[in-house]
């Protein structure tokens, strides 16, 4: 009996393993089965995904994750499909649940950063795409998007100097790409150092196609750097893309108008549409181009004050207010041409206008030293000579600025107060025939009008002079070569 109960109790618990072992095969086999149909939903998806189909691809990433709850792969391309449709919180959220369930794959920090920096969110950005970089040392993508939040933000300097390094790394690779050196060219550009930032851009740039946003910013560049031609060259090639046509050709605009070609800066702005035309850069720089720029009526500066506000960092709009400011406020005239000359180093107009305040705030030295500059560059700047001249009498080296008064006769002989200041020169040199000769040339083209003060003067020293030349006082002019 007991053996009998003994068998049967093992038949019993044999048969009861056996109805487990093939619930548990089913469980098994249903799962697997759960598991492939959640994959053959994501590649679905994934086919509608790239079709353009973005509610049907959702629909599939879906029923995947559904089916399969840890689907980080799904996670990912489902959130990448709600980016595109602007869903930006639930995308947010997809991208987490994907870093959660696979905490060392790059690409979902790497996609997040990139979204959050575009969101303002720029401190979690760069530590999402820091930790990315940290997975991932060969993502040239996260080192790129690292790149634009140093810059969105104004990083400091010793970050920009840090991603430098990365960066100046990563470009040591034989296959760097255009992206990476045109990062570095902008970090480099951030960092003060022009001439490494173009040889960057030059690199980034010396493919078969041409990035417009960086062609734009190569150009900015080489105008700062007084290339004003390579700036132009930029300029006009990255006006062919429609999309930058018109920051294009307001950038054109700059060039021509800081390489001294006004009505070549006209044209460009008068051949933007209406909107361009509009655009409060356009407006600012048509005024600092107009007639009206030195117009010191209260109106004028009222109305460039206000410009200036709306545009803090127009080097036109500073310079054209200097202009207008620079006899009632020489102190302000000189700040904001000082400030105009520092955000265009390459502008000689600016610098000129700068160097012209110096001279009505009697900064002689200052003046000269700028002015010396100006005309090594553009050596016909008559602006810049009648500054010198102006310096150098008022320093009272008479010779040079003899020399600055020549110069401007050569170009404008009807400039009649130029003879007056020769004849000063050559007396207080003591070079009286020179003196007397260059006086009676004054008084002879002299317009009562214009020069009654000169003319009184002149007419007191005369008697006196002529005397001093009759008895054969004063100092000889040397000849050439004596």
């Amino acid at each position: 009996m007991l053996s009998r109960f003994r068998i049967h109790t093992a038949v019993l618990l044999a048969l009861a393993l056996l109805c487990a072992y093939t619930a548990n095969a089913q469980t098994s086999d249903e799962a697997e089965e759960g598991v492939d149909e959640a994959v053959e939903l994501f590649h679905q998806g994934q086919d509608a995904h790239g079709a353009g189909d973005l509610a049907r691809a959702l629909e599939l990433y879906d029923r995947a994750i559904k089916l399969r709850p840890e689907f980080p792969e799904a996670e990912y391309q489902r959130a990448s499909a709600l980016v595109t449709l602007n869903r930006v919180p639930e995308a947010e959220k997809g991208f987490r649940r994907a870093m959660e369930l696979q905490p060392e794959w790059s690409l979902p920090l790497l996609t997040l950063g990139k979204l959050l920096g575009r969101t303002n969110r720029a401190a979690e950005a760069e530590e999402l795409l820091r930790r990315a970089y940290e997975l991932d040392e060969n993502s040239t993508v996260a080192l790129v998007a690292l790149a634009d939040i140093h810059l969105q933000t104004k990083a400091p300097r010793e970050k920009l100097q840090a991603l430098l390094r990365d960066l100046k790394s990563a470009t040591e690779a034989d296959d760097a790409n255009a992206n990476l050196w045109a990062a570095r060219g902008s970090i480099e550009r951030a960092l003060g150092d022009k001439a490494a930032a173009l040889a960057s851009f030059d690199r980034a740039l010396s493919g078969e196609r041409k990035d417009t946003t960086l062609l734009i910013e190569r150009a900015e560049l080489r105008a700062e750097s007084g290339n004003l031609e390579g700036a132009l060259t930029d300029a006009r090639a990255a006006q062919r893309d429609s999309q930058h046509a018109a920051r294009a050709a307001l950038l054109a605009a700059r060039v021509y108008a800081q390489a001294g070609k006004p009505d070549e800066a006209l044209k460009t702005l008068d051949a933007l549409g209406d909107a361009g035309r509009n655009l409060p850069e356009a407006v600012s720089l048509r005024a600092s181009l107009s007639k009206d720029c030195g117009d010191s009526s209260d109106e004028n500066i009222t109305a460039h004050e206000a410009l200036l506000k709306q545009n803090p960092k127009d080097a036109g709009v500073m310079a054209c207010l200097g202009a207008a400011l620079r006899t009632k406020n020489p102190a302000r005239a000189l700040e904001l041409f000082r400030a105009a000359a520092g955000q265009e180093p390459g502008n000689v107009r600016h610098a000129t206008g700068y160097a012209a305040a110096l001279v009505q705030a009697r900064r002689f030295n200052e003046a000269a030293v700028v002015l010396r500059r100006i005309l090594a560059v553009e050596p016909d700047n008559f602006t810049a000579h009648t500054n010198l001249a102006t310096a150098l009498y008022e320093l009272k080296n008479f010779p040079a600025a003899l020399a600055e008064f020549q110069w401007l006769l050569g170009k404008k002989p009807d400039l009649v107060v130029a003879y007056y200041f020769i004849a000063t020169a050559h007396d207080f040199l003591g070079e009286y025939a020179d003196a007397l000769a260059a006086y009676e040339t004054f008084l002879a083209r002299a317009d009562a009008r214009q020069n009654q003060l000169e003319i009184d003067k002149v007419n007191l020293r005369l008697p006196t002079l002529r005397n001093q030349v009759k008895r054969g006082e004063g100092k000889k002019k040397k000849k050439a070569g004596e």
